[in-house]
């Protein structure tokens, strides 16, 4: 992830996908920029686990359409609570800063 963010918003961002949580902040690297790759931001996301797979592009790209059956699949596969929220986190923030930085490209007359 780049450090082209407001310093507060860096510093949130630097929290989430470092501090001391359930998942190791190589996992939660790996599902944001494997989310951020998915909304167009990033040439490679290190590999995440296949049973998450569908699961963050689901967050990244259609979280609407999210289910309590898609949380039930997570914790059949071994993952806790904490671990789904971290991931769900971890994915919506990829995603959306995938986002922030395409807007602030095109209003700098980029592509």
């Amino acid at each position: 992830m780049k450090n082209l963010y407001p310093p507060k918003v860096q510093k949130a961002v630097d929290a989430l996908l470092t501090s001391p949580a359930v998942c190791t902040p190589e996992l939660r690297m790996a599902v944001e920029a494997h989310a951020a790759k998915l909304c167009g931001i990033g040439d490679e996301a290190p590999e995440i686990p296949a049973d998450l797979i569908d699961y963050v592009r689901k967050v990244a790209l259609y979280a609407y359409k999210t289910t309590d059956e898609d949380i039930q699949r997570l914790k059949e596969a071994g993952y806790t609570e904490d671990a789904i929220f971290e991931i769900t986190l971890c994915a919506s923030i990829g995603a959306g800063l995938a986002r922030l930085e395409q807007g602030l490209t095109v209003l700098r007359g980029g592509r």
